[in-house]
């Protein structure tokens, strides 16, 4: 039986123009035999993706005895693991650093937003072409193709909402957001809608409208069941394979575990305060119920909420670093990852979900220093990919760790530097996926997915 009120709630899954009948087809099509995973805790991964390049020197690596040009406004303040200090405006976070690894040696190349979220998504460079059929495929795309499935829902979903006024987001034209080589049937569900308004649903391409009814969804699908017995004669194969991917698409909208996974209201009004009322907040909120119904694989980029005048989006402090990190960005961030953190422990689930914090670079050590923006103002940081920080928590890492140094302005690591390949390739190791794994493109051509060498010392 369909529930109307939850067929409602999850809508379509369309993306990049596709049906999710036709994404079905597609990712079954492309399917190959793979290795199965054969090692790691973790069961799935959510990716807390800081658009813009948080100043590292600001939350996670403050530099207290450098100028005043480097070290900036903020004060580093103690934490609940003796000797790990952090900023003054993660106050949340500092009392929860037991449950995190700090990687303060993160380094890479790429200074432009285009291409640096695809080093870091996927640990690979950017193809030289330009196309994005030619990205590396991002982890999702490769857990699915390499078998994990999400039961009833999709293996792999980006959260990205997109609010009101529509301002262009980064993702339009940054590279590692789709599947890549491995093809279309491959790239994520994604989602645009805002979780935090009034009429939050997943809409797209497969739109079901206030007025269908339940019975009139039922009618639909036995006029499919219909047509599908007048048609076999005609070409039996191809009206089989039809019928198995509406029945998939009817099934992931009309299953109660599915529909119910994108019904926030569903949630206590405690738990949505508690991560905090806020676009951003409420889709770290998503991201968790994704995983706890079997989702491998979550994506949360940080909205662009265009509030900013002169603009400063996203975590792109050209201008205003302080004031916005201060008063829009470290906040919002600090409420939501710490409730992630005490809400997965609290339903048991942090052992076996792999959380992953991290922008696309970092900030320039000195304060309006230009390396890449040359409207980078006075009381700006420009982009800094050469030393930066990333965050590790649950799914076998490390519990309450810093992980590799930086030099004493925070520009270079200075000691066991982590390259995004290996931050990769470690991940992969503890979802399971194997050292060196060849998945087939879509010409057949095996390729090595992630060449990078795990880091042990980043796990347990």
């Amino acid at each position: 039986m369909f529930h109307r009120r939850s067929i409602l709630k999850a809508g379509s899954v369309g993306l990049f123009g596709l049906s999710l009948p036709e994404l079905l087809r597609l990712r079954q099509a492309a399917a190959s035999t793979v290795p199965s995973g054969t090692f790691g805790g973790a069961k799935s991964c959510i990716l807390l993706f800081m658009w813009g390049g948080p100043a590292h020197q600001d939350t996670w690596d403050l530099k207290p005895q450098a100028p005043a040009e480097i070290r900036g406004e903020f004060k580093p303040i103690p934490t609940r693991v003796p000797g790990i200090q952090i900023s003054e405006h993660f106050p949340m976070l500092a009392s929860r650093t037991d449950k995190l690894t700090v990687i303060r040696s993160m380094t890479h190349g790429e200074l432009d937003h285009a291409r640096a979220p695809h080093v870091m998504l996927t640990g690979q460079l950017p193809p030289s072409s330009g196309d994005f059929a030619d990205d590396w495929p991002p982890l999702g795309a490769v857990m699915a193709k390499a078998g994990h499935s999400g039961g009833a829902m999709p293996p792999f979903v980006s959260l990205r909402p997109k609010l009101d006024n529509n301002v262009p987001q980064f993702i339009e034209t940054s590279h590692g957001q789709s599947g890549g080589w491995l093809g279309r049937g491959y790239a994520p569900m994604m989602i645009e809608a805002d979780p935090n308004g009034p009429d939050y649903r997943v809409g797209g391409d497969y739109d079901l409208h206030p007025e269908i009814t339940v019975s009139r969804l039922d009618g639909r699908r036995q006029l499919l069941e219909s047509l599908k017995v007048r048609l076999q004669q005609h070409s039996e194969s191809s009206i089989a394979t039809m019928d198995r991917y509406y029945r998939r698409a009817f099934e992931i909208l009309s299953d109660a575990t599915a529909s119910d996974a994108f019904d926030l209201e569903l949630e206590s009004d405690d738990i949505r305060d508690r991560y905090g009322k806020n676009p951003h907040g409420q889709t770290v909120l998503q991201a968790r119920r994704l995983v706890e119904r079997g989702v491998p694989l979550v994506t949360v980029f940080w909205p662009n909420d265009g509030t900013v005048d002169p603009p400063s989006l996203f975590w792109d402090t050209h201008r205003r670093n302080f004031v916005d990190l201060k008063q829009r960005l470290m906040p919002v961030a600090d409420r939501a990852f710490s409730t992630l953190l005490d809400d997965l422990q609290e339903r048991g689930l942090l052992d076996e979900t792999l959380v992953v914090w991290t922008g696309e670079f970092g900030r320039t050590p000195r304060i309006g220093q230009f390396t890449n923006n040359a409207g980078t103002g006075a009381d700006g940081r420009d982009h800094w990919p050469f030393c930066f920080t990333s965050v590790l928590a649950g799914g076998g890492t490390r519990d309450g760790f810093v992980y590799g140094s930086s030099d004493r302005y925070a520009a270079y690591p200075a000691s066991d530097e982590v390259s995004p390949v290996d931050l990769m390739a470690t991940v992969h190791h503890l979802l399971g996926l194997p050292p060196k794994l060849k998945l087939r493109d879509v010409q057949g051509r095996p390729r090595v997915v992630c060449p990078g060498e795990v880091v042990p010392g980043l796990m347990t």
